[in-house]
């Protein structure tokens, strides 16, 4: 992706996320959602390393990454209205959306869900004698689950061309990191499969793509999997009921002063790769892309009750 692209697809998700929580607090949505405001930089960062045919495994906080990864806005909104015209028709909702057609293989609800379907696409890439790779991304609660010890032992043994991207946020829910976590560092743990362990900061999208960028070419050579860590931090609760009182206000100011979007922007400007105008047009394109999602939402159709067991097995 062009750094143009990059750029506005940070704001996509940004917006998309700020929308749809005022969306619930209006009432128009129900159930429940976990959004990535803050964390847009390790979801670009990282799919801007990847090729289109490459794939990713995702989270319950999972819009991000499904925008970054090429998603649709108008498709991903419908999805959360329940509509027919939603990558799942209206059944999956915010946790169960996959498109195959872009690499995208599933938000989950499970904490850690992911970590053993990316192991298992990774082995299929390596049967079928690809070159493609995948992106796990996860949490740093995930890194506890004892699935995850699993797949990179897996992975490691079998050298699949997989990526483990642990977005470590500080908080499992409400539990601090270092209060779970036995090692100072998530990407730590990775010595004790054999395969690099990388940390980076999450809120650098520069940083966060050359390490996957690096990763990917090492799996393409049959090299095997990499761990990947990048800190960063939720703006917003764990889900829409958290108060977050469990952290200081003074923390997330000191989050707030590391967005990833303004440091993105200084960095191309500064660059040359964008321009003060485009700097000030795209945030707006994507807020009126991010409307247009909301109006195509609630015009779509509810789907058919006929067609409510379609898909479903037992």
């Amino acid at each position: 992706m062009e750094p143009r692209e990059c750029y506005r697809r940070m704001w996509i998700i940004r917006l998309f996320e700020q929308k749809v929580d005022q969306l619930f607090g209006e009432g128009e949505l129900r159930g429940t959602s976990h959004l990535c405001v803050g964390q847009e930089a390790s979801a670009v960062g990282a799919c801007a390393a990847l090729r289109p045919d490459d794939y990713a495994t995702s989270t319950h906080r999972g819009h991000g990454h499904f925008l970054a990864k090429g998603g649709d806005p108008r498709r991903l909104m419908a999805e959360l209205f329940g509509k027919e015209t939603g990558y799942s028709r209206g059944r999956g909702g915010s946790q169960h959306m996959a498109c195959y057609a872009i690499g995208f293989l599933g938000s989950n609800g499970i904490t850690g869900g992911g970590i053993p379907i990316a192991t298992g696409a990774a082995l299929a890439v390596q049967r079928r004698g690809g070159d493609q790779v995948v992106v796990c991304f996860f949490g740093d609660g995930a890194s506890n689950q004892g699935v995850f010890h699993e797949s990179l032992n897996m992975a490691s043994l079998w050298k699949l061309p997989v990526i483990y991207l642990c977005e470590n946020n500080l908080y499992a829910m409400s539990t601090p990191v270092q209060k779970a976590i036995s090692v100072p560092n998530v990407a730590d743990r990775a010595a004790a499969y054999n395969i690099p362990g990388v940390v980076v900061d999450g809120n650098d999208f520069f940083a966060v793509c050359a390490a996957v960028d690096e990763a990917a070419a090492r799996a393409r050579r049959g090299e095997g999997p990499t761990l990947i860590e990048c800190k960063t931090y939720r703006m917003v609760g764990h889900s829409k009921s958290d108060r977050r009182v469990y952290r200081t206000r003074e923390e997330e100011a000191e989050w707030q002063a590391r967005d990833p979007i303004p440091r993105f922007r200084d960095a191309l400007l500064a660059a040359g790769h964008l321009t003060p105008e485009e700097a000030e047009r795209i945030p707006d394109e994507a807020a009126r892309e991010i409307e247009e999602s909301v109006e195509f939402a609630k015009r779509s159709p509810v789907l058919p009750i006929e067609a409510a067991l379609e898909g479903v097995y037992a």
